[in-house]
């Protein structure tokens, strides 16, 4: 009998043992994938760079290439102005496709989708401002930089910007890639008359913020909401480094789970704009920070056409979005990277596991 039952006992533990080993086997085999993943985007991106570069001319590449540490990397902002960079405006058609594949390896699906929108609303501002018109607004404004050399042996970096678009990338070795500041804006928010009436670009920024406010009880909105106004643009606006805003509204933690799912659904609009592969490795960080740390807080009105601002603030990361211009109908929203803004944290992770050596000049 003591036999029989030493013998379970030794099954029990080479059950529990040979399941612990398949966790761990699935675990290890999950992050080679993701690291795989993580490496294919990597890849692509240099691939498309050096496709691109390939067939710029002595002037374009003057206009396009920096190195690497130049200050121009952090110099981002969503208004029209004199941009560094190769604009549209100087390519040919066969280097504006490969710009705009260089593009759509920074972005996710529907990233890309929301970037050529937005592109796409500078005739229809054109239209709407007539006479008025005080800026430039022009589709072809466009500005491609590419800092360092896209190799998998230095950091590099590179950016797509102009108005109310700014996709800052950087990617550090074979496999590890940040995008932020990430920002997309909308000006109309909602188009309202002519060919394309209707058309809402960043409709899920607003609509999912609003079903979050909107699902809170009288006590939880109390919370949420942190001023009756809402703040003329967002905060942080185009700074080069961000620190966490002061902590305003509601926890997580304070969520039901519905309200909870309401909340991840909205932050992963904003993940949808990246790649899948970052998009999956941002997930990780929100999760090992803390889900029931992060906070949503409102200012403004809750129903649709009021003057309203959000952010979302979580121990790594802000989202700050603002529908105040052109009567609440012109969006600025952004995503922003504590330690990870134009890839710090990844740069000087690279730096403690390599050998220190300069960067390579352009």
């Amino acid at each position: 009998m003591r036999s029989i039952r030493s013998a379970g006992r030794s099954a029990g533990r080479a059950v529990g043992v040979a399941v612990l080993i398949g966790v761990m086997v699935s675990l290890l085999g999950y992050g080679v994938s993701r690291a795989i993943a993580r490496q294919r985007a990597a890849v692509a991106m240099a691939a498309s760079a050096n496709a691109f570069i390939a067939t710029l001319n002595a002037d374009q590449r003057t206009k396009a290439l920096f190195r690497f540490e130049d200050e121009q990397r952090k110099d981002f902002f969503f208004v029209p102005r004199s941009r560094f960079g190769v604009p549209l405006k100087d390519l040919d058609e066969k280097q504006r496709r490969l710009a705009m594949d260089f593009l759509r390896t920074g972005l996710g699906v529907a990233g890309y989708q929301k970037a050529t929108t937005i592109i796409s609303l500078e005739p229809v501002l054109f239209e709407l401002e007539g006479v008025k018109r005080i800026h430039p607004r022009d589709p072809e404004l466009y500005y491609v930089s590419i800092f360092g050399t896209p190799s998998p042996k230095s950091p590099w970096g590179w950016r797509f910007e102009g108005h109310h678009l700014s996709v800052n990338v950087t990617v550090v070795g074979s496999e590890l890639v940040a995008s932020a500041p990430l920002f997309m804006g909308s000006n109309p928010a909602e188009v309202r008359e002519g060919p394309r009436k209707g058309l809402r670009t960043l409709a899920g920024e607003e609509d999912e913020a609003r079903a979050l406010i909107q699902s809170l009880d009288e006590k939880q909105r109390s919370v949420a909401i942190y001023q009756e106004k809402a703040p003329a643009d967002i905060l942080t606006m185009n700074s080069r480094k961000v620190d966490p805003l002061k902590p305003e509204g509601l926890a997580a933690a304070a969520l039901n789970p519905a309200q909870r799912k309401q909340l991840m659904k909205l932050i992963e609009v904003y993940l949808g704009r990246m790649p899948e592969e970052v998009a999956a490795a941002r997930r990780a960080k929100l999760s090992g920070g803390g889900i029931e740390k992060i906070t949503f807080a409102w200012a403004g009105g809750i129903n649709r056409g009021d003057y309203h601002y959000y952010r979302v603030q979580g121990p790594t990361f802000l989202i700050e979005y603002d529908d105040t211009q052109n009567n609440a109908n012109h969006i600025h929203s952004v995503w922003r990277d504590f330690n990870g803004d134009f890839g710090t944290d990844l740069i000087a992770e690279h730096y403690r596991l390599t050998p220190h050596r300069q960067f390579a000049a352009k």
